[in-house]
């Protein structure tokens, strides 16, 4: 049985019997005006980070999200394409499909806004999205890209890249790990499903991404996850697994290479008012302005007495020079 039957096998049954414990966030449930958010959604929210921010989502985008669990996301991407068909959610799982549709109906009794017709649910595949090339604003997954071996994770992202419109959006949360794992733990396919053992460094992750094409990343969040330890896994040490948060823009790639935020700024503190790097990047005396990592580089490299450069934060909100 191939590791990907497994995943099926492991989600049908959170679909029949939710299991609360099978995939926790510590994201708060989203608190919007006049969203409210079912119980049974809410007890499965099988993910480990959020996808939806409000500033992904104006002017009623086209939304796909790929891998539905219990429909939650789904409503609150509806809250901001409230249209017939807005959001597109597809998922190999029958039984996750029905319960979505089952939740649906709780949601439209508590939401006077929400009906159910704003949400497109498909049976589908990741790896072979039946969704027509570049006819999708904001593309999303919430903890399942983790679970793909490395070609299966490259043809993932291929098929969001080939869906989403140019300048559009890929917003992902995945577990990561830094440390190494053993292979045994790599080939356990339960520990695959579970979101655990699948976790690459973000350096892979976000290497995977550029390598598909995307011109512009975003990490938005780094949190705590998990822990392996030895006395419940097939580990000699600890291994500490963390959970990102990060936006993918379908942007061309520049000559010098992709723009990677994560959450370093730079401040300009000398003599001037400003300083500018003909490069595109003016740096106003003691106003920290948002660099990616590339930027970063080449600052340091003028090796100029007058310019800081924070270390990453690994949270990223805007205002970038590129």
């Amino acid at each position: 049985m191939s590791y990907l039957q497994t995943t099926h096998d492991v989600y049908k049954d959170a679909a029949l019997t939710p299991d609360i414990g099978l995939c926790c966030t510590t994201n708060p449930i989203w608190e919007l005006p006049g969203l409210k958010i079912p119980k049974i959604m809410q007890e499965m929210n099988y993910g480990c980070g959020s996808t939806v921010n409000a500033r992904d989502l104006t002017n009623n985008p086209k939304i796909l999200y790929v891998g539905v669990g219990g429909g939650m996301e789904l409503l609150q991407f509806s809250y901001f394409s409230r249209q017939k068909g807005g959001v597109i959610g597809v998922d190999v799982v029958d039984e996750m499909l029905e319960a979505s549709r089952k939740n649906f109906k709780e949601a439209e009794a508590l939401n006077p806004w929400f009906k159910s017709e704003f949400v497109d649910l498909k049976k589908g595949d990741a790896l072979n999205l039946t969704v027509a090339t570049n006819t999708i604003d904001v593309a999303a997954q919430n903890c399942l890209f983790n679970i793909f071996k490395a070609e299966d994770l490259k043809r993932a992202i291929e098929e969001m890249y080939r869906v989403l419109k140019p300048n559009g959006r890929l917003v992902m949360s995945d577990p990561t790990c830094e440390q190494p794992m053993n292979d045994e733990l790599r080939n356990d396919d339960r520990l695959r499903a579970l979101c655990l053992s699948g976790s690459l460094p973000i350096s892979e992750y976000i290497k995977a991404l550029t390598d598909v094409g995307f011109g512009t990343i975003e990490i938005r969040a780094r949190k705590p996850y998990r822990i392996l330890d030895p006395k419940s896994y097939p580990t000699k040490e600890l291994i500490y697994i963390e959970s990102i948060e990060i936006a993918a823009i379908k942007d061309p790639v520049l000559p010098d290479g992709p723009c990677i935020f994560t959450g370093k700024a730079a401040i300009y503190y000398g003599k001037e008012d400003y300083f500018d790097d003909k490069k595109g990047h003016v740096l106003l005396k003691n106003q920290p302005i948002a660099i990616c990592d590339k930027t970063a580089g080449q600052l340091k490299d003028l090796d100029r007495n007058d310019i800081h450069i924070s270390e990453s934060t690994f949270h990223y909100d805007g205002g970038g020079c590129c």
